[in-house]
């Protein structure tokens, strides 16, 4: 009789954002020893602020706590992978992996937002990611997510910190945790 070994959780990535064409949907990674699972998060807020929060690199709204890894170990794997508005991608099925830079484009409604980064002597730099991966035999799909940090994150690291280099740490870190995992042939 074999024992199969356990799925060690590994990481949480707090929260990133995935764009869809109704409706931003804010998700956090739990990163396991063999997959990766988006966990759907409550909504906290409308349409309007996660796509303003996609440009512009962090939450407008600061009041929401982010989970720990400790607040989902008493969640079976399973049961995460069970629901459908979570995404689950193994890893021996990721192909590609990309940190990208986007840049602002500026909007006319953008006009506060471009007048603080102005004041600030700042630019307000997006990272996201592309991971490519097989679904199915024939079948590859991609999942773009932006590196969108909690108020919780963001502000105390601001208080020392650039805005810049906070939303590079954040992106950073969830690349390192990725690299560990995922099989060595992906390149990010």
């Amino acid at each position: 009789m074999t024992s199969m070994v356990p799925e060690r959780r590994l990481a949480l990535i707090h929260r990133v954002i995935v764009p869809d064409q109704e409706h931003p949907k804010e998700y956090a990674i739990l990163v396991t020893d063999r997959r990766s699972i988006f966990i759907r998060q409550k909504e906290t807020r409308g349409d309007f602020w996660l796509r303003r929060e996609i440009n512009y690199g962090t939450a407008l709204i600061t009041d929401v706590v982010p989970k720990t890894l400790e607040d989902y170990e008493q969640t079976s794997v399973e049961s995460l992978t069970a629901d459908s508005t979570n995404i689950m991608v193994p890893h021996e099925a990721v192909i590609s992996l990309a940190m990208k830079k986007e840049k602002q484009k500026p909007r006319k409604y953008d006009f506060f937002v471009r007048l603080t980064m102005r004041m600030q002597r700042e630019e307000f730099q997006v990272y996201d990611f592309e991971m490519n991966y097989r679904e199915s035999r024939n079948s590859e799909t991609m999942i773009k997510f932006y590196m969108v940090p909690l108020g919780a994150y963001f502000k105390p690291r601001r208080q020392t910190q650039t805005r810049e280099t906070v939303l590079r740490e954040y992106a950073t870190d969830a690349l390192e945790i990725f690299q560990k995992v995922l099989p060595a042939k992906i390149a990010a």
